[in-house]
């Protein structure tokens, strides 16, 4: 058999070595005197085939005759056929190529690391050629933390990066093929912001992107040849400025050349995606300054990305390449008047108990991942929930200051009393259908769930309803005192191969905690279990078994509120 990684066509191969060994049959070790630096099969073996057996070499031998040199021309072309079987550079070994039997439904603490307080742990990358972990720490000051994580039990950190010279906070970093991308918000928030490219062996600066206000989230593609920033472009305190919501397009290979993209393209549809349940409020309510990107996630190809709008309860679909926006996928509402969807709704009722209410929910995910199955890529969101709270605009009202229909609502002094509907949370932007100045519909802020949505519709194929809710009240983390808000407010998503199972990971703010789900049917999650972290989970990272330092997969989660790392892993079967 030819040797692994061999260009040269197996059928040419065989086709010279058959017709090679029909027309001779004796020994032709004496042939080597016309090529003396090929005497031995090791000498072959190292000046043509870098690999191939003696086996291989002592078949070629064989078939070899020099009393007919007439064949000379094609023991050449054998040989160099051989010379085009150099084996090619290992490639780092695929999901595929590198399996670990792990049990999904098993995975435990190792350890933990307290980075500073409040802002910082926020977002981390991992970087396997190094095996450093890159951590936003905005506690102190804003920079960069570097983690020594050859051995995840043993953490600590051996380094920063320092943001001051770039701007503001640091909000994101991603690692991509011995790079580290930060984006970075400037001073001034509504001001343009900025991409930092290091190199992740020692720091160094590769180049400084300038890219659109406030980006909140930067992911490399797959390939590595793009990176790609959310830029929420929040207006300041007053609302008197609001830049325009965008995304950076970084070619890596054209010299981080740089297109932001805005969604005027699909102005023109905001009638018709409103009535789907997309959001543009606020003064002004301008379409392309309104709309405000959260997350990003980008298929296994790189050639698409899907973008989270939480605060306008959308995703848009961009083509990567042509650097545009092709969709946007209103989200619909959330009804909580529906079997497994019961939700509490006061923190002042002294109990935590579910039941359905007449309210909608706004999905307005922040995280997003993708599980591509079946040809069909499935969009993975954590309905959190978002408000915009300004001096300038606020629309948060709880539901017992509103006006509500008295023919909609006949027990409306009942379901006002803070233990009934009265603490709940809900914006004033929705809900008066008829323009009369009272509500005929609530709506609350964030779904309180995951859902899954095919990324080629928007359709959706999945709503976790409350199971996220009954799961941390069962494990005893369900917080009360936000049970007239967002409850546990899933925020941080991602998705990853354990064993052989697709596996979710939903990280939950207000519940200090993530839940874990087999997903390897995307449209009928199943959950696996809960696990306790720090305080507010604001970056959860699956490192895969084939990059991991343990050779097992890893989960690290950052807390952003007490700065802690936690790292578990699952048992192997």
């Amino acid at each position: 058999m030819l040797p692994d990684g061999c260009r040269v066509p197996k059928v040419l191969f065989f086709l010279e070595l058959g017709i090679l060994k029909c027309q001779f049959v004796r020994p032709c070790f004496n042939y080597l005197q016309f090529y003396p630096h090929l005497r031995s099969a090791a000498a072959l073996n190292k000046s043509l085939t870098s690999g191939l057996s003696p086996a291989h070499l002592e078949m070629i031998f064989w078939a070899l005759n020099p009393n007919n040199m007439k064949y000379n021309l094609l023991l050449l072309l054998l040989l160099l056929s051989f010379a085009g079987c150099k084996k090619d550079k290992q490639d780092p070994a695929t999901d595929e190529e590198f399996f670990v039997n792990e049990d999904a439904a098993t995975f435990s603490q190792i350890s933990s690391l307290d980075i500073g307080d409040t802002g910082a742990a926020e977002i981390s990358a991992f970087d396997p050629a190094t095996n450093r972990l890159f951590v936003v720490n905005n506690g102190t000051v804003n920079k960069i933390d570097v983690i020594d994580f050859k051995d995840p039990a043993n953490m600590k950190v051996i380094g920063s990066i320092l943001m001051a010279p770039y701007g503001g906070a640091v909000n994101s970093v991603s690692v991509s093929d011995g790079k580290l991308a930060a984006a970075i918000e400037s001073t001034n928030k509504q001001a343009n912001g900025k991409v930092a490219v290091f190199k992740t062996s020692d720091y160094t600066e590769i180049k400084v992107i300038t890219v659109g206000a406030l980006p909140d989230m930067i992911t490399f593609s797959p390939d590595g040849k793009y990176i790609l920033t959310a830029n929420e472009g929040e207006p300041n305190d007053a609302y008197t400025v609001d830049p325009a919501g965008t995304v950076s397009i970084i070619s890596v290979s054209d010299n981080y050349s740089v297109v932001t993209v805005d969604f005027s393209a699909l102005a023109s549809q905001q009638a018709a995606l409103t009535a789907k349940g997309f959001r543009i409020f606020g003064p002004g309510k301008s379409f392309v300054n309104d709309i405000e990107p959260e997350y990003i996630t980008v298929s296994a190809d790189s050639k698409t990305a899907w973008v989270t709008l939480q605060e306008n309860n959308a995703i848009a679909k961009i083509d990567i390449a042509s650097k545009t926006v092709t969709n946007i996928f209103p989200l619909g509402f959330k009804d909580y008047n529906l079997d497994g969807n019961e939700i509490d709704v006061s923190d002042l009722d002294s109990k935590t108990a579910l039941a359905k209410w007449n309210v909608k929910g706004i999905y307005m995910p922040d995280g997003i991942a993708l599980l591509e199955s079946a040809g069909v890529p499935y969009l993975f969101t954590a309905n959190e929930g978002d408000s915009r709270e300004y001096t300038g605009f606020s629309e948060v009202k709880r539901v017992r200051s509103i006006k509500l229909d008295p023919t909609l609502f006949p027990t409306a002094s009942i379901l006002q009393l803070d233990a009934q509907l009265g603490r709940l949370n809900m914006t004033n932007t929705l809900g008066d259908t008829d323009g009369d100045g009272d509500f005929d519909a609530i709506y609350s802020l964030g779904a309180r769930s995951f859902s899954v949505w095919n990324g080629n519709d928007g359709l959706q194929v999945f709503d976790s309803k409350n199971e996220l809710d009954v799961k941390t009240i069962a494990a005893g983390v369900y917080d009360d005192t936000r049970s007239d808000d967002k409850s546990v407010e899933p925020e941080g998503i991602t998705i990853g191969k354990i064993g052989n199972k697709n596996v979710a990971f939903v990280g939950m703010e207000r519940a200090d905690a993530v839940a874990v789900y087999d997903v390897t049917i995307p449209t009928k999650p199943v959950f696996l279990q809960l696990l306790k972290c720090g305080d507010a989970p604001e970056g959860v990272l699956i490192i895969p078994a084939k990059d991991s330092p343990t050779k097992k997969s890893l989960l690290v989660v950052s807390s952003e509120n007490d700065g802690v790392i936690t790292v578990y892993t699952p048992k192997t079967v």
